[in-house]
């Protein structure tokens, strides 16, 4: 009897020993924070490159500047260099610091468009060299803002719409469509492939 009771009394602390391993256990796994998938992060760049890919596909068939839309083209890209430079920023003050440079920075290529338009430059400027003077402009913009953020998914778009440059200006329709294609996929592909190839580092070094 007394060996049964012994036996009892282990097996009962045993559960609760279980029990209460499993209960502590429980809450750390539930607060191990989610990280959203690749997709979701990456998905600003995409949206970004596949605006602009039609941006410069819709200027070059139509051979007319579509100067509102590159306009309204370079807040958004503004909103996704802050997205993008939001983890580094580790602080309140590295927040709004990030927040004031992008403002900053795109406020003065909107100044810089605005004087492009004046009717005095316009005197000297075709519409198509107007479009595709503040096309470069953007271009510049959104690379060296990738640099103030160091994120080169943003340098990586600059540099992809830099090929829009010439496509808008001497290439032929058939030939742009491929081009700009085959540069949207190759930059999707990039991210994907240095994300893969960063994840596989990580677990390699575990």
């Amino acid at each position: 009897m007394a060996n049964a009771s012994s036996d009892s009394v282990a097996s009962t602390a045993v559960n609760e020993v279980g029990k209460s391993a499993m209960s502590t256990a429980a809450p750390q796994a539930s607060s191990k924070p989610r990280h959203p998938s690749l997709w979701v992060r990456e998905l600003p760049f995409i949206v970004v490159l596949a605006l602009t890919i039609l941006g410069v596909a819709y200027t070059s068939v139509s051979r007319q500047p579509i100067i509102v839309y590159w306009e309204i083209l370079a807040p958004i890209i503004g909103v996704v260099c802050v997205t993008y430079g939001w983890h580094s920023a580790t602080d309140k003050a590295g927040r709004l610091r990030l927040i004031s440079t992008q403002l900053l920075h795109w406020l003065a290529f909107l100044v810089v468009i605005n004087l492009v338009l004046l009717p005095s430059v316009q005197r000297v400027l075709t519409a198509n060299a107007t479009g595709i003077a503040i096309f470069t402009l953007l271009t510049l913009g959104t690379f060296t803002a990738g640099v103030h953020v160091l994120s080169w998914q943003i340098c990586l778009l600059g540099m992809i719409m830099a090929l829009g440059i010439p496509a808008i200006a001497w290439i032929e329709n058939s030939a742009l469509i491929f081009v700009l294609i085959a540069a949207g996929v190759l930059g999707i592909v990039a991210v994907f492939w240095w994300h893969w190839r960063e994840r596989g580092s990580a677990e390699s070094a575990r």
